[in-house]
């Protein structure tokens, strides 16, 4: 029954360092754990089965090490859990059917300088070249330049 206690010990010190060379790199505590999880490990199996299965411990703890490593290093295991989508939308396109340069709407929030506007039944967010406008307050549309919207107010 204790050689589980000693095998528990060894694996879970060697999650620890896993852990730290691959998910928590820097912090230094879970790879210290782990570094003296695999050591007890290794002196229980030395105290209570003499230096035999000391040493067979040692060798069959290097062993796992090496091939949890390299396992854990491999290309496709983290291709396995990695995440594989790609973003294809952009951010704020202006439709040239909704909105032209002209038109006239009002402001939903407060311009400081940026926020939202209502123009044509639709939300855009929108810019000032540099006033604050107040909510409800009637503006048009300057100009159109890089998917932002400038407006002023209307006069």
């Amino acid at each position: 029954m204790f050689w589980l206690v000693i095998a528990i010990l060894i694996v879970i010190g060697l999650a620890f360092l896993v852990l730290e060379i691959l998910v928590i790199p820097g912090t230094g505590i879970a790879g210290f754990i782990g570094f003296i999880l695999l050591a007890i490990g290794i002196w229980q199996a030395y105290a209570v089965y003499g230096p035999t299965a000391g040493h067979l411990t040692v060798g069959g703890s290097i062993v796992l090490t090496l091939v949890t490593l390299i396992f854990s290093l491999r290309a496709k295991t983290w291709r396995r859990i990695m995440l594989d989508s790609k973003i294809d939308s952009k951010v704020n396109l202006v439709d040239a059917d909704l909105i032209k340069v002209g038109d006239t709407g009002k402001s939903i929030s407060r311009l400081v300088p940026a926020g939202k506007a209502l123009f044509n039944g639709v939300f855009f967010e929108v810019r000032t070249t540099g006033e604050f406008l107040d909510p409800d307050t009637d503006i048009e549309v300057e100009k159109i330049e890089a998917n932002k919207i400038f407006v002023k107010p209307k006069i």
